[in-house]
């Protein structure tokens, strides 16, 4: 893969209008300004993270996740881009210069697509269709309608980075064609899993839906992403995918920590060990020499976690640009977060157990993912009972609850599924909650 073709300026959905403009800001960080604006954005500041919003204590949303990892994002692109143009001069006149735009903008978006309740959510879509109710879709329906088995295998490995996807370049009813109309380059850096729903195996990893599965193509063969496999269709990762992987990692793992620090399921001198380890001694002292400086006990974390989120960018930059022509190649491996130094990779190692053991378990997390799974059954339940059978009474009362801008009473049976799925995976915590109050009449609206 070439870097002169790898980064575009191109917008999805107007190429025919494609055309440079004269101002500021370069279009991706238009990309980034109108992914800010936009509603679904909004949304994700009521969207669990990992821990339910207590109130008292501010942890992290979805919102605030996402930002912290454009932030590390913007960091991490901007010192791949710098490092590869000393390097290479000649490359001064393509678009490199702008990696950390591109970065930041496909890390504020990497999590449009989840649904409410973070990844139970996602589960709770998928078992809805492997083992739930939702199994009898699988089999030919009354009036002759049948999924296809690459469309069975959309719903049953359901996957936020593919609903993302398709969020940012779907024609929804009434909007625009392209969807958000971002460029080539930021759409490419969203997908982690440049591969349809046929390869995600148990993992249930792909990048795109049946539905937007031409819309990929072209923005991969535009930007001269290596093709792996033809049907199924399959593509190397674009190489800035690996940069959004990398912020991803490095915030969640340390920002889980220091939320799990704050809500006292790790004690001070747990959370001050864990993230300690990352460094070698003479850096260790340096850094518990500033505690005596500043006595605050959250203030601490905070600037052990800042360390060690500056440490794992080094790591992360070095690791992309060690390994720059295999990702160009397309026969890079793994994570960067996996091919980092020793010491910082043993201490990752140790958050990530901890992490599962007393942050993932604990049972604040273990009841919202409880009651989101809940939650989100009987609503795929309900609609999409109604939306197969629409003649009926109370079946019409859910179809006229949904926005205009889902096309629920769509021909095809996969179509009002999706339909379905983008009504609920757009939902928030809050709004899922009170609608499935309503429907079950534990809840009514008031009325004057």
């Amino acid at each position: 893969m070439d870097w002169n073709t790898l980064i575009s300026a191109k917008r999805f959905g107007l190429e025919e209008f494609h055309r440079e403009r004269h101002e500021n800001r370069s279009e991706f960080q238009r990309d980034y300004d109108r992914l800010v604006f936009s509603a679904p954005f909004r949304r994700l500041q009521n969207k669990t993270q990992v821990f339910p919003l207590p109130g008292s204590i501010f942890v992290h949303n979805r919102l605030t996740h996402s930002l912290e990892v454009s932030c590390v994002g913007r960091s991490l692109g901007n010192d791949v881009s710098k490092a590869i143009l000393s390097q290479r001069p000649e490359l001064g006149q393509s678009f490199l210069s702008e990696i950390g735009s591109i970065v930041s903008a496909a890390c504020l978006a990497h999590d449009l697509g989840n649904p409410p309740f973070g990844h139970s959510g996602e589960r709770a879509i998928s078992t809805f269709f492997s083992e739930g109710k939702g199994m009898g879709l699988k089999e030919r329906q009354p009036n002759g309608e049948q999924l296809t088995p690459v469309q069975w295998d959309d719903l049953t490995h359901f996957e936020g980075n593919a609903n993302a996807f398709r969020l940012l370049t779907h024609q929804f009813e009434g909007r625009r064609k392209g969807g958000f109309v971002l460029t080539y380059s930021t759409l490419a850096s969203i997908v982690k899993y440049p591969f349809s729903s046929s390869l995600a195996g148990n993992k249930s990893k792909f990048g795109f839906f049946t539905t937007e599965e031409e819309s990929f193509r072209r923005i991969a063969e535009e930007l001269g992403m290596k093709r792996l496999n033809e049907a199924p269709l399959k593509y190397a990762r674009h190489p800035l995918v690996f940069l959004v992987e990398a912020a991803d990692d490095i915030c969640y793992q340390m920002m889980d920590i220091e939320d799990a620090h704050k809500l006292k399921i790790l004690t001070t001198k747990e959370t001050k060990d864990l993230l300690l380890n990352y460094f070698e001694e003479e850096r260790r002292e340096h850094i518990i020499k500033t505690f005596d400086i500043v006595s605050d006990v959250n203030e601490q974390i905070a600037y052990l976690r800042s360390s060690v989120i500056g440490l794992l960018i080094q790591e992360c930059t070095r690791a992309f640009l060690d390994n720059e022509e295999s990702i160009l190649e397309g026969t890079f491996n793994g994570s960067l977060i996996n091919h980092i130094s020793e010491r910082p990779a043993k201490a990752y190692g140790h958050c990530a157990d901890v992490s599962m053991k007393k942050i993932y378990r604990a049972r604040d997390v273990l009841d919202i993912e409880l009651a989101g799974f809940r939650i989100i059954t009987t609503l795929l339940e309900l609609m999409i009972e109604a939306v197969r059978f629409p003649e009926k009474a109370y079946s019409q009362l859910l179809i006229n609850r949904v926005s205009g801008q889902y096309n629920i009473k769509a021909a095809s049976l996969y179509e009002r599924i999706q339909a379905v799925l983008d009504y609920v995976s757009g939902m928030t915590d809050v709004f899922a909650l009170d609608l499935y109050r309503k429907i079950n009449g534990n809840s009514l609206p008031q009325i004057s």
